[in-house]
């Protein structure tokens, strides 16, 4: 794999940091959370880009076996895995257009609104991604 396509792997995979930065904001990540992640994906992420990883399977997939991953080792700060998703996207901005950051923001939304409207701590985190997001207009 050259290093373009490990970085187009590595933007998915850093979407599964932000999401489940999303879901474990408030320290619990509710089944209605990743399920609501892997429903999104299919309807909208698959659709971003053709790329296969090296299993062959649909690179957006990576999103949620991050997700997953981080989900049940649970003990990663979500903290750290949204500025780790911030520090990917400020070093590949270029690859991240306008109509990504609106996908990644839909996306985001629905993640935290998925289990008993989004509360405050989602809010606020959704807050800081928005105007990470809109720093580059």
């Amino acid at each position: 794999m050259d290093i373009s396509n490990q970085v187009r792997v590595e933007i998915y995979q850093n979407l599964g940091k932000l999401f489940y930065a999303i879901a474990a904001t408030d320290k619990t990540v509710q089944p209605s959370e990743f399920n609501m992640l892997k429903s999104i994906v299919e309807e909208e992420w698959l659709a971003v880009d053709q790329f296969d990883d090296d299993f062959n399977s649909d690179a957006a997939f990576q999103i949620e076996i991050v997700f997953d991953w981080l989900n049940s080792e649970e003990n990663y700060n979500s903290e750290e895995c949204f500025n780790d998703f911030i520090s990917f996207r400020k070093a590949h901005k270029n690859l991240f257009t306008e109509k990504t950051d609106q996908l990644i923001m839909k996306t985001a939304t629905k993640i935290a609104s998925s289990f008993s409207g989004v509360n405050k701590s989602e809010l606020i985190l959704l807050a800081k991604l928005e105007l990470e997001l809109n720093k580059d207009i």
